[in-house]
């Protein structure tokens, strides 16, 4: 479960870099469909890309931070973007969801900024060599501290730390601890890192999810032992909870 792996730094990394491990374990690229070319009309302080024939570019992959219309605008220059889709074009507020790149570079707005610690790797990205390329640039930049990494509130929260995980209840976080147990309870799986299961922290996984996460390495039955950092959206039920719906949303820490 073990890796040793090239560490990838610095702003040239490119969007989609590989990991590159030791011999044995398996990479794969991340596949994207060309959506074509835009020009853009504006930039929003919350990362929203206006295109000039009036759609609304949602950057996939990421939750850009609060503050980054100047990076965005830096970044972009006076260039058209370069649009490629994972998933589906659109949500279902009608926005276009897509990586982009501007047109004389190899280098995504995505990972510019997380490179910059502009944003975070979102929850949900659909396809696990692409999470890990960005997962990539995210730990370079929060490992250095740029941009919102330099600030303690966003800092991954220990999963022992009940009082501050209560306070970020229906907030998306970063959390990180040990797995002290995994069980199963009729078609759910519960990845508990507490003693305490009605109190303490708790990831979720559906049974029916099972085979999704140990196609991507993610086998929820031996986590159990190991460290892990969990992202996506503090539930409360008993104690505090994340609901893992995919396996990118779990990093095995060792």
């Amino acid at each position: 479960m073990k890796h040793r792996c090239i560490a990838i730094t610095g702003w040239a990394i490119a969007a989609f870099a590989l990991l590159m491990c030791d011999a044995g374990a398996q990479t794969a690229p991340c596949k994207l469909t060309p959506l074509g070319d835009a020009a853009i009309a504006a930039v929003q302080d919350n990362g929203a890309v206006m295109l000039n024939d009036g759609r609304e570019l949602k950057l996939a992959g990421i939750d850009v931070a609060e503050g980054s219309r100047e990076t965005l605008q830096s970044i972009i220059g006076q260039q058209p973007l370069r649009l490629e889709r994972l998933g589906g074009e659109t949500d279902r507020y009608g926005r276009v969801v897509a990586y982009a790149f501007p047109a004389q570079s190899d280098r995504s707005l995505q990972a510019a900024l997380l490179a910059a610690g502009r944003a975070r790797v979102a929850a949900r990205i659909g396809s696990k060599p692409c999470a890990e390329a960005l997962l990539t640039v995210e730990r370079t930049a929060r490992a250095e501290k740029r941009g919102l990494w330099a600030d303690p509130n966003f800092a991954p929260i220990p999963a022992e730390n009940l009082t501050l995980l209560h306070a970020e209840k229906g907030h998306f976080a970063l959390v990180e601890g040990k797995v002290l147990s995994v069980r199963e309870s009729g078609a759910t799986i519960y990845v508990n890192f507490g003693r305490r299961w009605t109190t303490d922290f708790t990831v979720i996984i559906l049974k029916r999810q099972q085979r999704t996460f140990a196609d991507a390495g993610v086998e929820p039955k031996k986590l159990e032992g190991h460290r892990i950092r969990v992202r996506g959206w503090i539930e409360q039920r008993s104690g505090p909870i994340v609901m893992a719906e995919a396996p990118e949303q779990i990093e095995l820490i060792d």
